[in-house]
């Protein structure tokens, strides 16, 4: 036997839940609602243990299936099933219906399952994603400090490259601190900084109000903050990816991608590439290839399919690193024979062309499969 559980209510207070027989019989269907709380949810998989269920199919539903997803997964072999390859006829949308409908696709074997990565690589990527979510906040706060020294008249940024390094750090704090002389400000440069002194005290000759001296101190114990944060939770993540040592070195092999870029693939779909039958199918789930629009014998042009964002933008940033290398800044065009499809350089003569997914450690499926087993 078969259970499905479907959509849940708005409220978020149950979900519905059909039972139904194995392929070989249609009757015996069983439908009920189960509760959301942990209690309710235990207390569903005894139910299901209890009528002999195999195999749950789930309607994916936001973050919503996520718990029920932790519960069950120990006991029953789980499909989570995408909304948009299981729609119903229309106007005959209740949620028991969902439920009836997708238990009905089970039964004969026509739902495709989403691909979901063990607990273990699940853990590394709530962690990976999270410091991703802080990187992007210190970014958003130093521009917001960026725009107070706009405002104070402070061109720190036009003479030093990097306005939080440690002369940049120093002067700040020597801001928030009230002290407001140009020399003395420009003294606290330090290393090649120091070259640009006679710039440094125009930069910093501003009008720095009381209330931006407030903004700029909260700012700034929000970047330390953050950067505690940083390397507390990088801590974690490096002790999470010692099994997995071996495919975050033969990563890094590849051209624009460091430890960061390295682990954040690994985080996304782990090293098992059993899932992914090609690696055109793992381009294609990542979201880096055109998707297809073919009707009447015409070939249609297609959006990019929106794939896995986080992934993407993982790739895009390593293909960024590449196109800022010196090989391509030197506008030398490899060898079409012997050098690798992802290595060469497209002739700047030749006309717009399709999308591809030339680089990444995701689409070359190979170099994990060595790790990957």
């Amino acid at each position: 036997m078969r259970a499905v559980l479907a959509w849940m209510c708005i409220s978020g207070v149950w979900w519905p839940v059909c039972c139904s027989p194995s392929p070989m019989g249609a009757s015996g269907v069983k439908c009920g609602r189960a509760g959301t709380m942990t209690a309710d949810l235990l207390a569903l998989g005894d139910w299901l243990d209890l009528c002999g269920v195999e195999q749950v199919a789930m309607e994916s539903t936001g973050v919503f299936w996520r718990p029920v997803f932790n519960l069950l997964e120990d006991g029953h072999e789980i499909v989570l099933v995408n909304p948009q390859h299981m729609k119903a006829v229309p106007g005959r949308k209740t949620d028991v219906k969902d439920a009836e409908w997708l238990a009905d696709l089970l039964r004969h074997g026509l739902l495709q399952p989403s691909f979901i990565p063990p607990a273990s690589i699940r853990a590394l990527r709530d962690l990976v994603r999270y410091r991703r979510t802080l990187v992007q906040e210190r970014v958003q706060e130093v521009n917001r400090v960026q725009k107070v020294l706009e405002l104070a008249n402070i061109k720190l940024a036009a003479v030093a490259s990097r306005v939080l390094g440690k002369s940049g750090r120093a002067m700040l704090d020597a801001l928030v601190g009230g002290e407001s002389d140009p020399e003395a400000l420009a003294s606290l440069a330090r290393g090649r900084l120091r070259a640009k002194l006679p710039e440094l005290r125009l930069a910093l000759t501003g009008r720095v109000q009381p209330q931006q001296q407030t903004l700029l101190q909260q700012m700034l114990a929000h970047i330390d903050f953050l950067e505690a944060s940083l390397a507390h939770l990088q801590g974690e993540i490096d002790g999470m990816l010692q099994p997995f040592e071996e495919a975050i070195t033969l990563a890094q092999t590849l051209p624009g991608v460091g430890p960061v870029a390295a682990a954040g693939p690994i985080a996304e779909i782990g090293i098992d590439m059993s899932a992914f039958p090609t690696h055109q199918h793992l381009a294609s789930w990542a979201g880096v290839c055109p998707g297809n629009k073919q009707s009447g014998g015409k070939r249609r042009q297609e959006r990019t399919r929106p794939g896995n964002p986080r992934l993407k933008a993982f790739l895009c940033e390593v293909a960024q690193a590449i196109t800022q290398s010196l090989g391509h800044l030197s506008g030398r065009l490899l060898s079409s024979r012997g050098a690798p499809p992802w290595q060469r350089a497209r002739d700047p003569r030749a006309g717009p062309s399709r999308p591809r997914h030339p680089l990444s450690p995701v689409a070359r499926a190979s170099t994990i499969h060595g790790s990957g087993g």
